[in-house]
């Protein structure tokens, strides 16, 4: 018998009594998770920092989930194999949904190449509380903001399987939402993500 069932046996599940309506009432706004995808260099990180930056001005309760930050402490023990990429946006995701659950907007920010761990991810939630963001940006605009030199890396050989080059990325098929970040600025990016939050009721 492995150890995850082992653990699963000997647990059992503690029903709260401050539920998410009761943080969500006490914030004014829905949780939701808003999770931006795209090539290396789309702007993620910089779209949802900025667009955090505006949802704090209104007064919401907020917080970005970065690829780079959280590979830094709850993922420092994960390398890049398909395997632990898999993992990586399992942890992620469940962390997202605890977040959401404490009424919190959370944003995260990854390339999350592949449509089936998006998928694992918005099943873990209820229809609705997970919206994709596809920050839509051609490879060669993805390159060009390359300040860290990856894809010149990737293309020398010097890093193995990284997405766009030598890996897959797998565009959304139904995002709830496509920005064009490549072409878009990122006011002009952020302002159709407000105004598509506040149809939606979420603000």
């Amino acid at each position: 018998m492995s150890d995850s069932k082992i653990t699963n046996q000997n647990t059992r599940w503690h029903e709260p009594t401050i539920k998410r309506e009761h943080r969500e009432k006490l914030n004014e706004h829905k949780g939701k998770i808003l999770w931006f995808t795209g090539l290396s260099g789309a702007g993620k990180s910089t779209l949802a920092h900025a667009l955090e930056e505006q949802l704090h001005d209104y007064g919401a309760r907020t917080y970005v989930l970065d690829g780079d930050n959280v590979r830094k402490g709850l993922c420092k023990d994960l390398g890049f194999s398909e395997q632990d990429r898999v993992e990586n946006i399992r942890r992620i995701g469940e962390m997202s949904r605890i977040m959401m659950d404490a009424g919190l907007i959370v944003m995260t920010a990854f390339i999350s190449p592949f449509r089936r761990d998006r998928r694992i991810v918005r099943e873990l939630v209820e229809t609705g509380d997970f919206i994709e963001i596809f920050c839509d940006a051609p490879l060669d605009v993805c390159e060009s903001r390359d300040v860290k030199g990856l894809y010149e890396k990737a293309r020398a050989g010097e890093i193995p399987e990284f997405t766009g080059i030598s890996s897959p990325y797998e565009t959304p098929e139904n995002p709830e939402l496509i920005v064009e970040s490549g072409n878009s600025t990122v006011e002009e990016c952020v302002d159709e993500i407000i105004n598509f939050l506040k149809e939606k009721e979420i603000t």
